[in-house]
């Protein structure tokens, strides 16, 4: 159990974007400690997700999501490259199923030229049955330099970078107070084997994720500012055996709460479909379908673009769960990278609502977070 004090930094979140901070800071000469709740990094949102590299095309130009993921998303093949992590920029096709989809398409096309996305192409239904003659649609758009990477090499790259330069990961170390001292450090308190222990720290970074729900309101704060409001909406995955007949990723047009049932690839060129979206308001990654009505679901929305899904051809995956700043039929927040301005204590960085596409952005979040401790 770490019992030492005056740490230069204190990561909270041993997720990707935890991690890509605790490396960055440990690169620039800090002194750092990731203190993660759970027996290894990386078992929450960044374990459980599409592991998609997304090019920067839904988000509000001037928001940190656009910024972020389309900054990132260099950073992250250049990375992944320099590092021996696997990574392929397989493409994704935005496929409109309607007339009044096909018009959203432009709309999509417009904010991602907003953004400096600029090489997405509009294909007529031709051209899509040219690339992937399995799907049907009225007109998609082709995103070439959207990808899919091992997020879970990624981590371990990043474990490895920072402990080259002297960082720690401290897993099974739940904090659960912080503390602002006179002397301008924190003090947290952490619970570990049953054990209590504190640790003070000049710099502080709260990338808990899901955890940030309960450790926000734990953060000391100027009474003028309030920690935002996390909401958890989980997503089922579903799998299917054997290889798909696609070479690219396929995304509907957006729907409430995400990007629709879509269609990516692993590492290995197996298929699995998801997320869908269940407001929950706890931590649960049991896969609910007890009659097979999800099933269903799934099957009508991926039919929609693939009506050669063969029947029973899927299978329950996994479950992610995604920490939101709004709820249902809410319109989405932008990412909640908050720091001294924001909430009035110098040397802290929270991060709220973490979601997608933070894998994408996850190193040019961790520069933003470093520019702003320092």
């Amino acid at each position: 159990m770490v019992t030492a004090t005056d740490i230069e930094t204190a990561v909270i979140g041993g997720g990707v974007v935890g991690l890509a901070i605790a490396a960055r800071c440990a690169q620039v000469g800090q002194e750092v400690f990731v203190l993660e709740r759970n027996s290894s990094f990386g078992q929450e949102t960044s374990a459980r997700s599409s592991e998609v590299i997304h090019a920067g095309i839904y988000y509000p130009k001037g928001s940190l999501k656009a910024a972020l993921c389309v900054e990132g998303k260099k950073r992250l093949y250049q990375f992944a490259a320099e590092n021996g992590v696997a990574a392929k920029r397989l493409g994704k096709l935005i496929v409109a199923t309607s007339p009044v989809e096909v018009q959203a398409l432009t709309s999509i096309a417009a904010k991602a030229s907003a953004n400096g996305v600029d090489d997405l192409r509009f294909l007529s239904p031709g051209d899509v049955g040219s690339l992937e003659p399995e799907i049907t649609c009225a007109g998609a758009l082709l995103s070439p330099s959207t990808g899919i990477m091992d997020s879970h090499g990624l981590m371990l790259a990043l474990d490895a970078r920072l402990s080259i330069n002297g960082g720690t990961v401290v897993c099974n170390t739940l904090v659960t107070s912080v503390t602002l001292l006179e002397s301008g450090l924190f003090e947290l308190e952490m619970q570990s084997a049953g054990t209590t222990a504190r640790l003070t720290v000049r710099n502080l970074v709260a990338a808990a994720g899901l955890g940030m729900a309960e450790l926000g309101r734990a953060l000391p704060h100027a009474a003028s500012y309030a920690p935002p409001h996390t909401f958890l909406a989980k997503g089922h995955y579903y799998t299917m055996s054997g290889r798909p007949p696609f070479q690219h990723l396929v995304y509907p047009v957006p729907v409430d709460g995400g990007l629709g049932t879509h269609l990516t690839l692993d590492m290995d060129g197996r298929a699995r479909f998801g997320p869908d979206v269940q407001w929950v308001d706890r931590i649960d990654y049991a896969f609910d379908d007890p009659v097979g009505a999800r099933r269903t679901e799934f099957e009508r929305a991926i039919r929609r673009y693939w009506p050669g899904l063969p029947d029973g051809a899927l299978e329950p995956g996994y479950t992610g769960i995604r920490p939101k700043l709004t709820g249902s039929g809410q319109p989405p927040r932008d990412f909640a990278i908050d720091g001294p301005e924001a909430h009035g204590i110098p040397h802290m960085v929270a991060l709220y609502g973490i979601e997608s596409p933070g894998l994408t952005a996850s190193l040019a979040i961790a520069e933003h977070v470093a520019a702003l401790l320092r």
